[in-house]
């Protein structure tokens, strides 16, 4: 049994489409990041870094794992699935899996922060990272062209890479011009466990631009309290 603590955010949909995928059972926790749950004493003592995901299987004598791709290595190796265990297979998923640790992922989220967050546009950094990201996505696009999934067989390096482009359109940047992208992104949205994944924990749709300017609202909140672990103890 695994204990999952997440939220509605592309970090946290890694964790639960794995779960999904590799059918393992857990219970799910979802943290309210507007109040600052994740800064509380307890999940501090799973998470020292005070974000989510973590997880705690209880299998394994209630050993925690923080980090997204910490936790999706971790899931793949107990299991031996979504990753192969051949020397070099196991290094090309782990290669596309950094590339989206170190790379998608924080130039999204602060694509993010630029073009949703901040309550003044400031263009030269809304075009840098929305730029950059852009041209991560060509990467994949370029290598998709000639590989149905990222390395190899489906795998955590997909899955990884998958929650973050999912939401290019709240990034602000189109995959029209990239066929081999949006090919992949069609394919794993139907996948069965991706679907539940990225359900999971539910969050309420918001569409209306009252609606969207409240989403951004609570995200600057987020970032103005929530940054330093003494903020939220």
């Amino acid at each position: 049994m695994i204990d999952l603590y997440t939220a509605a955010t592309p970090n946290g949909h890694k964790i639960s489409i794995a779960l999904e995928e590799l059918e393992l059972t857990y219970t799910l926790h979802a943290l309210e990041l507007s109040t600052n749950e994740q800064k509380q004493p307890w999940f501090l003592a799973i998470n020292p870094n005070g974000r989510i995901p973590a997880i705690i299987d209880r299998s394994e004598d209630n050993f925690a794992v923080f980090e997204s791709g910490a936790i999706l290595i971790y899931l793949a190796e107990k299991t031996g699935e979504l990753m192969p265990t051949d020397f070099k297979g196991r290094s090309r998923v782990l290669q596309w899996l950094m590339f989206q640790m170190g790379g998608v992922g924080p130039m999204m989220g602060q694509a993010n922060v630029f073009y949703r967050y901040f309550p003044e546009k400031i263009q030269p950094a809304i075009d840098r990272y929305q730029g950059e990201s852009k041209r991560l996505f060509r990467v994949l696009d370029g290598h998709l062209a000639n590989n149905e999934y990222l390395a190899g067989d489906y795998s955590i390096a997909d899955i990884a890479n998958f929650a973050w482009v999912n939401i290019h359109e709240w990034t602000g940047i189109p995959v029209d011009d990239l066929p081999h992208l949006r090919r992949w992104l069609a394919a794993i949205r139907e996948r069965p466990a991706v679907k539940r994944g990225l359900i999971l924990p539910p969050r309420v749709e918001r569409t209306t631009p009252e609606e969207l300017e409240q989403v951004a609202v609570e995200a600057r909140k987020m970032l103005e309290t929530g940054q330093s672990r003494s903020a939220g103890v």
